[in-house]
């Protein structure tokens, strides 16, 4: 999978760009801080994921100049060639559509091959990989940045995983909501059953999503992490879910347990009726709290070095070490999931690593997946790659070829 082609309007500091990218080269962004080289990283992560990693509000994506044009907007586009040599223009507009003298309402059109689409339309039809110095929090962050590193994924290349997960995380606050009206008397508990359906069905897609995907990534993980210390430290990943059902679903086994159902594949049918029968026991405690006590939405995820927590125990050598790991095995699983290689994004991350993982990592993807990579110094990369590399610089949303 590459892209081919990218087109920016208006997008951040970009006022217009219009970028060709080379067909086999690695491409090496260098620039200093603040001129616009994660923005345009940001863009192409926009194009696969139709959301921004960095704001959860995407008039902020829209250039500040443009705030007093009759339709502010921004535009991005991209030219996207599969490994069978298919091709399709995708591209996204973001405005604000004036309503009244001092209102405005965002909209976000999504278009494939010229024809509108939902966002739920487009998944799978470009992925990347990011990578940031900020994915730390993997290790360090609390459970729910464990949570959006898997959904992220996920949600890149799995339709139902993402519809579940924006239905659930719909229904969660409606359900919540209606457990405090319970609790103080102005809404009866016969209204439970509803919304206990709507969150079983959806939850049960995203445990047995979850559960399927760090099964599969593991192993790689574990590989890599394993070569870049010597083969002296063992990775492992303790998937801890607020609810463990079973594939017997006889609420009996744990996915704590060594070896038992986190290894086999349960159905999302077969675990609608144990998180509902969940749901039922736990209706009391969950009305005196006034908020949903288990699901998808309270899952952890752990990572050990020979069984010790690395976000308890680890060194910050050790946690970078265990992350870069994380994200060579999200790079290799969704090869194996799409059928090749998704795009690279490497955002000011070679800054971060030491001379050894650095060209480990070059030396994994150099050659293999298109990579663009985003530096302020490029006397970092080894000779190999810049020599292979086609270097651009950026100034104030300018790119230039050097």
């Amino acid at each position: 999978m590459r892209l081919t082609h990218l087109s920016l309007t208006n997008f951040r500091n970009y006022a217009r760009l219009e970028l060709m990218l080379p067909e086999s080269k690695p491409v090496l962004i260098v620039g200093q801080n603040a001129q616009g080289k994660t923005n345009l990283l940001e863009a192409i992560y926009y194009l696969a994921a139709i959301k921004s990693p960095y704001t959860q509000h995407d008039r902020q994506l829209i250039h500040w100049r443009t705030e007093n044009e009759p339709i502010p907007f921004a535009r991005i586009a991209g030219d996207i060639q599969t490994r069978e040599h298919t091709s399709a223009r995708l591209e996204i507009t973001l405005m604000i559509e004036r309503v009244g003298e001092t209102g405005g309402r965002f909209r976000k059109v999504i278009r494939l091959n010229g024809v509108e689409k939902r966002a739920l339309d487009v998944i799978g039809t470009f992925n990347v990989v990011l990578f940031l110095p900020q994915d730390l929090t993997l290790i360090e962050g609390g459970p729910s940045d464990r949570r959006r590193f898997i959904d992220d994924t996920l949600g890149q290349v799995d339709a139902v995983y993402a519809q579940a997960l924006e239905t659930y995380e719909k229904v969660l606050p409606q359900r919540n909501a209606l457990l405090r009206r319970i609790a103080e008397r102005s809404a009866n508990a016969k209204e439970l059953p509803y919304w206990d359906e709507q969150i079983a069905q959806a939850g049960a897609v995203i445990i047995a999503g979850r559960q399927r995907f760090l099964r599969e990534m593991e192993y790689d993980a574990q590989k890599s992490h394993y070569d870049l210390t010597g083969r002296r430290e063992m990775l492992t990943m303790r998937y801890q879910p607020s609810f463990a059902p079973t594939a017997e679903g006889n609420g009996q086994l744990s996915f704590g347990a060594l070896g038992l159902d986190l290894h086999r594949d349960i159905d999302p049918a077969r675990i609608v009726p144990q998180f509902l029968a969940r749901l039922k026991d736990e209706q009391a405690e969950s009305i005196a709290r006034g908020a949903t006590v288990s699901g998808p939405h309270r899952d952890e995820l752990r990572l050990l070095i020979n069984d010790r927590d690395i976000g308890l125990y680890g060194s910050r050598g050790q946690a970078r070490t265990a992350v870069m790991a994380c994200k060579l095995a999200e790079l290799s699983w969704m090869r194996e999931r799409i059928g090749e290689w998704p795009v690279l994004l490497l955002d000011e991350v070679a800054a971060e690593l030491d001379a050894s993982r650095r060209a480990y990592l070059l030396e994994r993807i150099d050659g293999v997946t298109q990579t663009l990579a985003t530096t302020t110094e490029q006397d970092i990369f080894t000779t190999q790659f810049l020599e292979r590399a086609a270097l651009w610089r950026v100034t104030e949303g300018e790119l230039a070829a050097e």
